[in-house]
């Protein structure tokens, strides 16, 4: 019985090459800027803050939220700066902004996420968002 190469009957030895590309040890690696995993954060920090904040993102709203990334070898540090509601549980909310970002930043990147630190820029009030931004 012939076996093709590469099927199970073939025996011990090296897999064909895929295609004339090098062995993937060779190969390299995916490097993502950390610009990059800023902006993805910031995507996601904002998808966040409306969904746990319920912050209307109208014009008399809250500034965008801002995201600084440092990746290192597989994982990011992130830092987040953003505008929340007032009157809101602070604490909890940053927590699950945090844990959201985090999980979607990792989902699209690959990168684990080691921290999140969150600052509140502002406490956005009805009355700020009726008048527009006071600063």
């Amino acid at each position: 019985m012939k076996t093709r190469p590469g099927s199970p009957g073939e025996g011990p030895g090296p897999p064909a090459p895929t295609a004339g590309l090098p062995p993937p040890a060779e190969r390299g690696a995916t490097v993502i800027p950390d610009r990059v995993v800023a902006r993805i954060a910031a995507q996601a920090a904002r998808a966040a803050q409306s969904r746990r904040a319920a912050v209307p993102p109208d014009r008399g709203g809250p500034a965008a939220p801002r995201a600084s990334a440092a990746v290192r070898t597989g994982s990011v540090r992130l830092h987040l700066t953003m505008d929340l509601p007032y009157p809101t549980d602070i604490p909890r909310v940053c927590e699950r902004i945090q844990q959201d970002v985090a999980e979607r930043v990792a989902q699209l990147t690959g990168l684990r996420v080691g921290e999140v630190l969150l600052t509140v820029r502002r406490l956005v009030t009805a009355a700020d968002s009726s008048r527009g931004r006071v600063r």
